[in-house]
């Protein structure tokens, strides 16, 4: 049997010490398979923000082990953690992180400058990625010239150009009216399914969660209950967000 992509085991993240002591994750055990779609949900302080940013390297455990593809990350040094997550990992915020003077071309490429990759191969890369979120054509945009869902797409974009094995959506709809936000689950339902790409998403919105096929909910820290979603949301076609006016 194939081992999980991403497997986390004990892990527990505590902040402070003494009476201050916050302990955000208690003892959390987790798999993840590869092509999974994952709602990370809970309240506020419920610790699911702080597994995504371990399971992002942006955080480390103060205890437990975190696989993924067979590596120990908890033992990775700083650069190392860094080095994977260019290699494997891309990123969706509530806010969209966009340059704001910088054409939505220019914006997707960033992560592929800073790992060095020639002029060529980042236009080339950033141009397919921005056609795979229903952008093509709107290269030469700014963001102040898009929609919030177009923008969000952008952002989108950006996550997926340099071909990750996982996308991390923190809240992706947060910022987003109910019409935008269905667009862009349908939009995260496609990468996954259409290209394998793994995608984990915290939200706080059960209609948002119900378009992933697996929903974790945490508790005070640890996992209260991990079940199957039965019956996904289907997106609706995405031919009409390609067209969306700002």
């Amino acid at each position: 049997m194939t081992a999980p992509l991403i497997q986390l085991r004990g892990i527990s993240r505590r902040y402070g010490s003494g009476a201050a002591e916050l302990m955000a994750l208690d003892g959390i055990d987790l798999d993840i398979g590869a092509g999974e779609f994952v709602a990370i949900m809970g309240p506020s302080g419920s610790g699911k923000s702080t597994a995504m940013n371990i399971l992002g390297c942006l955080d480390t455990p103060t205890a437990g082990q975190y696989l993924f593809k067979g590596a120990h990350v908890e033992a990775l040094t700083r650069d190392q953690r860094a080095r994977l997550r260019r290699r494997y990992l891309g990123f969706v915020f509530q806010g969209f992180n966009l340059l704001a003077r910088t054409s939505a071309q220019e914006n997707v490429e960033l992560p592929l400058l800073y790992r060095g990759d020639g002029a060529a191969v980042r236009s080339a890369a950033a141009t397919k990625a921005l056609q795979a979120v229903g952008l093509g054509g709107w290269e030469d945009h700014t963001p102040g010239e898009l929609s919030g869902g177009q923008q969000q797409r952008v952002a989108i974009a950006r996550a997926i150009v340099t071909t990750p094995a996982v996308v991390l959506a923190d809240e992706p709809t947060g910022n987003l009216d109910t019409q935008r936000s269905h667009e862009i689950m349908g939009l995260l339902m496609e990468l996954n399914s259409a290209h394998g790409i793994t995608v984990l998403m915290v939200t706080h919105e059960p209609d948002m969660a119900a378009y992933a096929r697996r929903m974790v909910h945490f508790v005070d820290g640890r996992i209260a209950r991990d079940e199957v979603n039965p019956h996904p949301v289907v997106a609706a076609p995405r031919a009409a967000a390609a067209v969306e006016t700002t």
